[in-house]
């Protein structure tokens, strides 16, 4: 988890001990947020929590990607979640502070009150992401009303259960690719979409792109994963061929770059899971999927 602190003054700054990180000072707190939002976990502000909010104001997207943010007056006494308490941890960050430096964490989320489960926590937790997050703040307030809701952990596209249905979407899957070399990324791109549609899959539920060792630096693999936030596995061809399993074989791609079947073996092999959906072409390209799924 990446965390920064600054400090509003040298006795702000005397927590840094304590908290046991780096704690800047005597930065602009507007240019030092700029430098850090988009790309911390949480950020810490020791100091007025005023100043905090401020500072965060132009820089505040979504619930989803925003970092935690915390004030700590500068006594210590006090540590405020600001922004992201569930999703982005700092509910859970600021009583673990507490707990550090000998603070009461000032927790003001209805649900945490009342000792009610927050469905953004456990997603989070359990490495589940959201297909519809615009539908937490109804989800929530029907939980706190005591009526009706739905949760549905899926992969998978099926009809909401109630009329507010929360989307979870495991990230068990792993994608295989093979393709021709320079194909086109947009084409990749498209031709993904479509797979994981036709297949009633999430994207959401990806959580890696897999390929062989001499695709590693294919641009459209590379845009693809950082455009969605996938980790690109890789591997040679003798750990390919060497994976137990019935796969799909060419004897033109085996004397291409060494193993009979790029997708299935490579989706198979980084997911640790089985075979879920086996080598499909497409112009340039063949796609396969493994995992564990759920449904």
């Amino acid at each position: 988890m990446t965390v920064h602190a600054i400090a509003f003054t040298q006795r702000g700054q005397s927590l840094e001990g304590a908290l046991g990180i780096p704690v800047d000072r005597g930065v602009p707190v507007m240019k030092w947020t700029q430098e850090h939002f988009d790309k911390a976990d949480a950020l810490i502000y020791i100091g007025a929590a005023a100043i905090a909010v401020r500072a965060i104001a132009p820089h505040i997207k979504d619930k989803t990607t925003d970092p935690a943010v915390l004030a700590i007056d500068e006594a210590g006494k006090y540590v405020i979640p600001l922004l992201s308490g569930h999703i982005g941890g700092a509910n859970a960050l600021a009583v673990e502070i507490a707990k550090k430096i000998g603070a009461e964490a000032v927790i003001t989320t209805a649900s945490d009150i009342r000792g009610l489960p927050a469905i953004d926590v456990w997603a989070t937790q359990n490495d589940c992401a959201i297909e519809n997050p615009e539908a937490i703040k109804a989800f929530s307030a029907r939980v706190l009303a005591g009526r009706s809701v739905g949760t549905a952990i899926t992969e998978r596209s099926i009809v909401p259960p109630f009329a507010v249905t929360l989307f979870l979407r495991p990230r068990t899957l792993v994608l295989g690719a093979g393709c021709k070399k320079g194909i086109d990324k947009y084409c990749f791109e498209k031709c993904a979409l479509d797979f994981l549609k036709t297949n009633g899959l999430s994207l959401l539920s990806l959580k890696a792109l897999a390929t062989i060792d001499i695709k590693k630096d294919e641009a459209a693999f590379r845009y693809f994963c950082d455009k969605y936030a996938l980790p690109l596995m890789t591997y040679d061809a003798l750990t390919l061929r060497a994976l137990p399993g019935t796969f799909a074989h060419s004897d033109f791609v085996e004397k291409t770059v060494g193993v009979g079947n790029v997708c299935e073996r490579a989706a198979v092999c980084a997911s640790n899971g089985r075979l879920l959906v086996g080598k499909t072409k497409y112009e340039g390209l063949t796609l396969a999927l493994a995992g564990d799924e759920n449904t």
